[in-house]
């Protein structure tokens, strides 16, 4: 790691990612509530050495009229002697206010502190655009939110532009668009996500685009309630032409009824929540994963007829680890057919890949029924509410792929 600049005082969220992404030694000072430290944690590709000190017990010390001041008292009698001096240690908070002043305690004790600027709430806000492709014929681009392990696309050709699976905070997209002088002609999601916000319907709104999504999906799957946003239907075998580009539909039902992946020139398959790089969706978000799990093997059979050449692109990572070596999240079919745990199951027939899926199920976060409700217009929400219920990471792989990982970082 080059030294670091002593006139730099706090780490951007672009900042963080490269620090996450090159494997840097650091240490993270978490002082938000106990709570909000065990519902979601910043995660790098490794473990990252980490500590929660809620900041009201270092306000338990006497205080003086500088807040540094009392930070630096606490820190001198419970944690000088326990902070690493070999690497930066960067402080967090939930908006990056309190720790800003732990991080200038820390400097004033002589260790190499940063401020998480904006806190987790700028980090767990933060897009991330790399291109998969530039050329003359054909532009594609994935745009990650790494906090939430969620991505996103945008393919541009000829002046037009189609979205893919976007997130809550649509200025991105429609900033994205404008800069490469493409005008948005069309908004894909790939099902109604449980997950988190889509952002496909305000996007459509501003650009005047018309919003797609299978009509399975545009009923909300527990309450039984047709969906009150404007949406076109999608059915199986369509195709749509975004400039000189193709895009072939499959209707993939299995993670939802009515989930789709996209085909485009035959190169990229944008998967949406079906196949992901290390693991498969699981099909219980509905509360039927014994009759949807069959389905969902279908599915995934069909999609493996297709060319191991073709490049899975998903909607999640897991874990930055997934990344292809250059920032990406996207492998050729034919490899993941060979390392992707539930690819594996699906190879073995449906007798075994039901049994694996139903014994993989992770929890069923409460908050993706309210969140499936915001995304069919059933529920509307404010900027708090949203980013409470995306609050963490997604869950929509199974867990099972992941268990040796956790147990490793443990």
């Amino acid at each position: 790691m080059t030294p670091a600049d002593s006139s730099v005082t706090e780490w951007q969220p672009e900042q963080l990612l490269e620090h996450l992404e090159r494997e840097d030694d650091f240490f993270l000072f978490d002082v938000r509530n106990e709570d909000e430290y065990e519902s979601w944690k910043i995660e790098g590709k490794k473990k990252i050495p980490m500590v929660n000190v809620p900041y009201y017990e270092m306000l338990e010390v006497d205080e003086h009229d500088d807040v540094v001041d009392t930070f630096v008292d606490f820190l001198e009698g419970s944690w000088v002697g326990k902070l690493p001096k070999d690497m930066p240690i960067l402080a967090v908070c939930a908006k990056g206010d309190t720790s800003e002043f732990v991080a200038e305690a820390m400097r004033r004790l002589g260790l190499d502190a940063f401020n998480m600027a904006g806190g987790t709430k700028a980090w767990g806000d933060f897009y991330h655009v790399r291109a998969i492709e530039e050329t003359e014929h054909r532009s594609v681009y994935q745009i990650s939110r790494p906090a939430r392990g969620c991505l996103s696309y945008l393919i541009g050709s000829a002046g037009e532009a189609a979205i893919i699976d976007p997130l809550r905070h649509e200025q991105h997209y429609l900033e994205l668009a404008a800069e490469k002088g493409l005008e948005i002609v069309m908004v894909l999601d790939t099902h109604g996500h449980a997950d988190h916000i889509s952002g496909g319907p305000a996007i459509a709104e501003h650009s005047r685009a018309p919003y797609y999504l299978h009509p399975y999906d545009g009923i909300h799957p527990i309450d039984v309630l047709p969906a009150k946003i404007p949406y076109l239907f999608v059915h199986d075998e369509q195709e749509f032409k975004v400039g000189e580009c193709t895009i072939h539909t499959f209707h993939i039902p299995g993670h939802t009824l009515g989930n789709l992946a996209y085909l485009l020139d035959g190169k990229y398959l944008f998967t949406g929540d079906s196949i992901f790089i290390k693991s498969i969706a699981r099909p219980d978000l509905g509360g039927h994963g014994d009759t949807w799990a069959p389905l969902h093997y279908q599915s995934l059979r069909r999609l493996l007829e297709l060319s191991g050449d073709v490049m899975v692109l998903p909607a999640h990572f897991s874990t930055l680890a997934e990344e292809n070596g250059e920032g990406l999240f996207a492998e050729p079919l034919g490899d993941l057919k060979k390392v992707n745990d539930g690819l594996l199951m699906v190879q073995k027939g449906e007798e075994a890949f039901v049994s694996y899926i139903l014994a993989s199920l992770p929890k069923f976060p409460k908050e993706y029924i309210e969140i499936k409700r915001v995304n069919a217009g059933l529920l509307e929400v404010g900027e708090a509410k949203a980013s409470e219920l995306e609050l963490g990471k997604n869950v929509c792989a199974l867990s099972e792929a992941y268990e040796d990982d956790e147990a490793a970082a443990g």
